[in-house]
């Protein structure tokens, strides 16, 4: 297993790597994460989600049983199979990727926000192993998956597999705080304090993500999955997830 401290990984994060990580994550990047809830609109409607604590306990649960798990692994497989130059291993780690989606808004997430951040990557930084894979993707009528597409990058740019998770598992924290700012809603200063508090579960996520053999995958967010259904039908939203 490639790690980031394997002979194919960087030693370090330069800082032309940190800027090209902080392009990507960053809010003003197209790809519209501000439109996604993943649930969390549901969950304040349905009183799941009333205020700074149970948001941190949602996110918590998020990142160590849902999405944040799935993502996460998937993130760090297509980064060792892009270092390792493998096509045939990225094409069925997006594969993968469609098939650990719960929900159909759950998979619009993924796929909105994966095909933006490919047609956004190849038109600023040129053609490269994203390029093929995304090829790969749509002769086979796929949609390439947010976190795949970002690992694939990720490998590409000489980014540290742990930077580069780290980085992503935080915007992903850091979009649904966001999200239950204006849903809740919370001050700017909770929201920053919840982020805050979310450090050591993106930390462990992120080790934890690093040592999961993707073969053992799994997922253990009913809950999460049930609002994110609950929303496609819900009267008035704000989000798209």
């Amino acid at each position: 297993m490639i790690t980031d401290l394997d002979p194919r990984s960087p030693a370090n994060l330069t800082p032309g790597g940190l800027m090209r990580l902080m392009t990507w994550l960053s809010p003003s990047f197209p790809v519209g994460a501000y439109t996604y809830s993943h649930g969390v609109e549901y969950a304040v409607e349905d009183r799941r989600v009333i205020s700074a604590e149970s948001l941190t306990t949602w996110i918590e649960g998020v990142l160590e049983f849902g999405a944040g798990r799935i993502d996460a692994v998937l993130f760090c497989a297509a980064w060792r199979a892009a270092r390792a130059g493998d096509l045939d291993a990225l094409f069925d780690i997006g594969v993968d990727a469609d098939c650990w989606r719960g929900t159909a808004e759950m998979a619009l997430e993924a796929t909105a926000q994966g095909r933006a951040f490919v047609s956004t990557a190849q038109k600023v930084w040129g053609d490269g192993i994203l390029t093929l894979w995304a090829k790969l993707m749509r002769d086979d009528d796929r949609l390439p998956s947010y976190p795949v597409a970002v690992g694939i990058a990720a490998a590409e740019a000489d980014v540290p597999l742990r930077d580069a998770l780290s980085a992503f598992l935080h915007a992903m924290a850091a979009n649904l705080v966001s999200s239950a700012v204006r849903l809740v809603p919370l001050g700017q200063t909770d929201g920053v304090r919840t982020l805050a508090s979310l450090d050591k579960a993106v930390a462990m996520a992120t080790e934890t993500a690093m040592n999961t053999d993707p073969v053992n995958l799994g997922a253990a967010a009913p809950m999460v999955d049930w609002t994110s259904m609950k929303h496609e039908t819900q009267y008035t939203r704000l989000f798209r997830s």
